[in-house]
């Protein structure tokens, strides 16, 4: 790829002081020599991260593509989600082990070294197989070009939302005549909207749930809000911090006041609560089979434009192509295909929560009949997400180095405009730090769309 490679002792050395533990172990790194399937001729073999609902819904897409090409073996690999996959696949990478496809988050994917941890998609293979530029959100599609080149392919967005039981809102008059919550333009009305749900919600059961106590939840609120006011992070070159402490403060100040003004009771088993009753939770899209399962008549909406400007947190799914020295031929053209393949059949993922990337899918009649999906797909538009720097991204540095202080500031154990100012300093550290993927840092490269 036109840069020296790290082996995976430099990288383990690299890594040591972020993500890296002798607790899990590196078995998944070898590339095996089994038989091929069944009238297959070529192997793809594919990392992912997704348990649960998600890791269902991947199997039968997987399976959906196995039937369409019986020509293609696709040996699919589970990994424990977080940094622990992203230490495996970044030393899979550095010692020329690399699966052929990988999902990563997009956020992650400037910090992970493209052109020497990643190869670049070729993006006309990708449009012979029906995937093209123009079927994208713009903004999403350019959050996953680095250098002018695309390092990954979006399948989704998924986001925060606002989720509300239909029954209680009905009970308190605040459902529009469509049987949606009625809309939210400012902290003051959004604050009317939950002294009035309050007054119709059972004893014993919180107005909001606002996971007090999740570190990543809280960091997630942060950005959107923070983005809704306008707040920025850095200059053009990323070597200046143009973080807004009077701005951060606001944001952390509306937060705390859910619990000041007893909305929100600090600990509680939120979804479990909205279950049993409670008007609103604030939550991640994947909640939606949950909810689902409940057989509860409840919406959700984008967060609400409560600072004037509509934005809600998102991060994205996405495929790429790990690095390999001899990367090409038939196993590369079937990655291309593969991946190529789910994000174009991506209705049933949507089943799941999450904001198919690929346009079309979002236009289809099929997907304008699901509910509460379709309520929320405007958040496609009004998308607020970290910066694009080697340290953010899911799970990465600026939420863990971040995170806490806005946890601490929600919970009344830190004042507002004091939190406001210690994440600024932690900003700042991170801004000078080098990534240990590569040696540089964010002023250095790798950002620019």
């Amino acid at each position: 790829m036109g840069r020296p490679g790290l082996d995976r002792r430099q990288l383990l050395t690299a890594l040591g002081g972020l993500t890296v533990a002798g607790s899990f172990g590196f078995a998944a790194l070898g590339t095996g020599a089994d038989a091929l399937a069944s009238g297959a001729n070529t192997r793809v073999r594919y990392w992912n991260l997704f348990s649960g609902g998600d890791g269902y819904n991947m199997i039968a897409m997987l399976d959906a593509f196995r039937r369409d090409n019986p020509g293609v073996d696709v040996k699919d690999s589970t990994l424990q989600w977080g940094n622990p996959y992203y230490t495996k696949l970044a030393m899979a990478a550095a010692g020329n082990r690399a699966p052929d496809l990988a999902v990563m988050h997009l956020g992650r994917v400037t910090g992970f070294s493209p052109g020497r941890l990643l190869d670049p998609w070729d993006v006309d293979l990708l449009a012979e197989h029906g995937v093209r530029e123009e079927d994208f959100n713009p903004a999403l599609w350019k959050r996953a070009v680095i250098d002018g080149r695309l390092y990954a392919l979006p399948l989704d967005i998924h986001v925060q939302l606002c989720f509300y039981r239909r029954d209680v809102l009905k009970k308190a008059g605040l459902l529009g005549d469509d049987g949606r919550m009625v809309p939210v333009t400012s902290t003051g009305e959004w604050f009317d909207v939950l002294k009035e749900a309050k007054k119709a919600t059972k004893k014993g059961l919180q107005t909001l749930g606002l996971h007090v106590n999740d570190l990543n939840i809280q960091w997630w609120m942060f950005v959107a809000f923070y983005t809704q006011l306008g707040g920025t992070w850095f200059d053009a070159a990323n070597t200046e911090v143009t973080f807004d402490t009077d701005k951060a403060t606001e944001v952390l100040e509306f937060l705390r006041r859910h619990i000041t003004d007893g909305y929100t009771i600090a600990g509680a088993a939120d979804a479990e609560q909205f279950v049993n009753g409670a008007p609103f939770t604030l939550e991640g899209n994947w909640s939606v089979p949950v909810f689902d399962t409940a057989k509860l008549d409840y919406g959700a909406t984008p967060l609400p434009p409560v600072f004037g400007e509509h934005a809600t947190h998102a991060e994205s799914h996405a495929f790429v192509l790990p690095h390999q020295s001899g990367r090409g031929g038939a196993g590369n053209e079937a990655a291309h295909r593969l991946a190529a393949y789910i994000v174009r059949h991506a209705r049933q993922w949507a089943g799941g929560g999450h904001i198919p990337a690929y346009t079309p899918t979002l236009s289809s009649a099929a997907y304008k009949k699901l509910q509460p999906q379709s309520e929320y797909v405007s958040a496609m538009d009004h998308q607020a997400t970290e910066p694009k720097v080697w340290f953010a991204g899911s799970t990465g540095l600026l939420a863990q180095r971040t995170g806490p202080i806005v946890m601490a500031s929600t919970a009344g154990s830190a004042k507002p405009e004091a939190a406001a100012r210690r994440m600024k300093g932690a900003i700042a550290q991170l801004l000078a730090m080098k990534n240990p993927m590569d040696g540089r840092t964010a002023a250095e490269g790798g950002a620019v769309a």
